[in-house]
């Protein structure tokens, strides 16, 4: 593993926390990388019951390192990236997995959630999808898992505008199951894991696998479908130049 993905097994709990906090943990390549080879060890591991995935500093993760994800050689099938990787190991992931949101969760850090079984986020969260800003198209299965949740109009403004939103919304559209107050996420996310641990562990496991028995093929069918489009958008001209406005902007020059 890198510095920038710590994976620790406490007991029958692996913990998975973004480390990168000086970039708000944008996830690179080499990241990614990691995170598929934790998840798919841990739900090939019988001992694994439970697992957790948040981020260390201000954030849970601002999203894709653009510079780094766009500097990656992408072969044509999704299953060959680090991020193809990643997706498909939590679209077969057979292991109860929590995520604990605060600060920022952008583009991928909002995506990823849906994969998740339930969902912790400090009531300062907040969360966008700017994929289309950004002249790409959606990733994770989402333009399938969003408006099955939140329904079609909401996962419009998601997904079409790009609109930030906060935890009190995303409860709402079903993206969060626990909205925290702040400063009470390791509390809340220690007790969920208390009470999980305290149920029977093949009841557990065979209950999560159940809930996602329907969508899994057609989940990870989507992912593929949306990984050649995003491949495709990674080529155009469109995103060279929302990328050049994005960077203009940051560094507050015109674009």
């Amino acid at each position: 593993m890198s510095d920038h993905v710590e994976v620790k097994r406490e007991g029958a709990v692996l913990s998975i926390v973004l480390n990168r906090p000086e970039r708000r943990n944008a996830l690179t390549v080499a990241m990614y990388a990691d995170l598929a080879d934790a998840v798919r060890s841990a739900s090939s591991d019988s001992e694994v019951r439970l697992i957790t995935i948040r981020g260390n500093g201000a954030d849970f993760t601002a999203g894709n390192d653009l510079m780094d994800f766009l500097s990656e050689a992408r072969p044509e099938a999704v299953e060959e990236l680090p991020v193809g990787r990643f997706l498909l190991a939590l679209a077969d992931n057979e292991v109860p997995l929590i995520a604990a949101v605060h600060g920022n969760a952008i583009g991928i850090g909002t995506t990823m959630l849906l994969h998740c079984d339930l969902v912790l986020a400090d009531t300062d969260s907040r969360f966008k999808l700017p994929f289309v800003e950004l002249g790409l198209v959606p990733e994770a299965a989402s333009s399938l898992l969003l408006p099955r949740l939140s329904g079609r109009r909401a996962a419009a403004r998601m997904l079409l505008l790009g609109e930030s939103f906060g935890a009190e919304e995303a409860a709402q559209w079903g993206l969060v199951s626990h909205v925290v107050p702040a400063g009470g996420l390791d509390e809340a996310l220690a007790a969920i894991v208390r009470t999980l641990l305290s149920r029977p562990p093949e009841a557990l496991r065979m209950t999560q696998r159940l809930l996602r028995a329907a969508d899994r093929e057609a989940v990870k069918e989507r992912i593929g479908v949306e990984g050649r489009h995003f491949g495709e958008r990674l080529q155009s001209e469109e995103i060279k130049q929302a990328i050049a406005a994005f960077f203009a902007a940051r560094s507050g020059a015109a674009p």
